[in-house]
């Protein structure tokens, strides 16, 4: 939802609608979402808060995620109070009671894991979330974290895509696969540039082993290159940037979609750029 924005109430209720009846129920937002689309601070939050005031009955059909810690102007702030007073707002913004994922944006470099910890675990004793996850963390930053979590973390957000592939070396899958996290994926079409690669030789060698999975099943690049995603054990679920209903239904393709092995590694052989070893 990070481009969900606009006053059309009619369009955003149907693109909520569509995404739900074609099985797509994670709901990824941030308070941080509306400055990018030149909106206030929490604006995405506060038009998905305005669907589920018409129409409530949505609220009980997704997983609603949010995300906080970055504070305009500073950037970061994940002290025990802000995170306290972010999700609070967020709650106001959004109309809802509690907040299924509650996740840290980014790291805080100036904020110990424990007092973080300690606000997440107030929020979720006191009912305001179910889960808590992070954003752009890294293995050492999610185990110093889960260090003083009397719970276990749910998720990682990485930078996941055929093109941002550091996470399949950098350690944040293994450490999902060990920790049993989920993994949300965001950018996983590499802002665009694997849809529409341009003068970008990486980008257009990519696209060229993706439409070759394209081909075998039928489906759009897009959809091969979720699917690529989609492949990995570690189960990544792709977060889906897209405000067209269109391509949303194009997008959800992707389940359907079987790489081979074969296929799927010359797709990484084609990202790296190198052969593989």
């Amino acid at each position: 939802m990070w481009r969900f924005r606009g006053d059309d109430l009619d369009a955003a209720t149907t693109l909520v609608e569509t995404a739900l009846d074609i099985g797509i129920n994670l709901f990824d937002t941030a308070d941080i979402y509306g400055p990018d689309n030149g909106e206030p601070f929490g604006a995405a939050e506060a038009l998905l808060g305005r669907i589920f005031a018409r129409s409530p009955g949505l609220r009980g059909e997704m997983v609603l995620a949010t995300k906080a810690g970055i504070q305009m102007g500073v950037p970061y702030n994940s002290s025990a109070a802000y995170l306290t007073a972010a999700c609070e707002a967020s709650l106001r913004r959004l109309r809802v009671e509690r907040i299924d994922l509650y996740q840290i944006h980014r790291p805080d470099s100036l904020a110990h894991p424990a007092e973080v910890a300690k606000a997440l675990d107030s929020l979720r004793a006191a009912g305001k979330i179910v889960e808590a996850g992070v954003s752009n963390h890294t293995p050492a930053q999610v185990a110093a974290l889960s260090a003083h979590l009397p719970f276990p973390l749910a998720s990682i957000q990485p930078e996941f895509s055929a093109l941002a592939i550091e996470p399949l070396s950098d350690g944040v899958l293994d450490q999902a696969m060990e920790r049993d996290l989920g993994v949300l994926a965001w950018s996983p079409l590499a802002g665009g540039r694997l849809a529409q690669p341009g003068d970008d030789p990486r980008a257009a060698r990519v696209a060229a082993a993706l439409d070759g999975v394209a081909r075998a099943n039928g489906v759009s690049r897009p959809a091969a290159a979720l699917a690529w995603i989609l492949a990995h054990p570690a189960r990544p679920v792709p977060i889906l940037g897209s405000q067209s209903a269109a391509r949303l239904r194009e997008a959800a393709a992707a389940t359907g979609v079987t790489l081979s092995r074969v296929q799927w590694y010359g797709v990484l052989t084609a990202a790296r750029g190198t052969p593989l070893p």
